[in-house]
């Protein structure tokens, strides 16, 4: 089904929330989500994979042990969110000529959009590669080029973020964005986390806060 790209980022903020991440990296994920959407990309539906693996697990095991070198998690898998989140308060070295070496991430489709954040903020187009896929971004196009089993693969054991590459082969943007049911359902199950059970005072005075009492 065909959702809003508004819909997508506040369904994919709650299930980040549901699944233990703070309130900080479940706005990250989900706007990570709703970029990749945008593009007609399946960013919800890699962020509701990636929630179920990483279900309640301690943030430092899927975390970079360290921002020098080429980065590694102690689990043997690295969120691309917080890896993402920690590529771009690193966007000064990246831009300014240094490659990041990335060693077995999940979901490695959901690192892009934080390539781009990186990018707009330096004005300058930014590449990231994997497997066989190369995705470029400027901030407000994308481009890729590469194998489409690899774009959406479910892992990798190494990923490289440049500054620079050629903006050729373009997406095109779109305005909804599209989710399959099951997709859906599974970030659902993770948003209804977030909000506290029902009482006979709540439900008679019609309350319906979340944990924080906001949306």
């Amino acid at each position: 089904m065909q959702y809003s790209l508004n819909e997508i980022e506040a369904l994919c903020k709650r299930a980040a929330r549901g699944s233990g991440l703070s309130w900080g990296l479940a706005e990250d994920a989900a706007r990570a989500a709703r970029w990749l959407a945008s593009y007609g990309l399946p960013g919800p539906k890699l962020l509701a994979s990636l929630l179920e693996l990483n279900d309640r697990i301690r943030f430092s095991d899927v975390a970079p042990v360290s921002l020098s070198g080429a980065w590694s998690a102690p689990l043997g898998r690295m969120s691309p969110i917080i890896a993402g989140a920690a590529m771009s308060d690193c966007a000064n070295h990246l831009l300014g000529g240094e490659d990041i070496v990335m060693h077995d991430v999940t979901q490695p489709l959901l690192i892009v959009p934080f390539a781009s954040t990186a990018a707009l903020s330096r004005n300058q187009s930014v590449q990231i590669f994997w497997d066989d896929v190369c995705l470029t971004t400027d901030g407000r196009t994308l481009s890729v080029q590469g194998n489409s089993d690899a774009l959406t693969a479910e892992h990798t054991a190494r990923l490289t973020s440049v500054c620079g590459g050629d903006m050729t082969n373009l997406i095109i943007s779109v305005y909804r964005g599209e989710i399959d049911d099951m997709s859906w359902k599974r970030l659902s199950r993770f948003a209804h986390r977030t909000y506290a059970p029902a009482t006979a005072e709540s439900r008679a005075s019609g309350a319906g806060a979340g944990l924080d009492g906001n949306d």
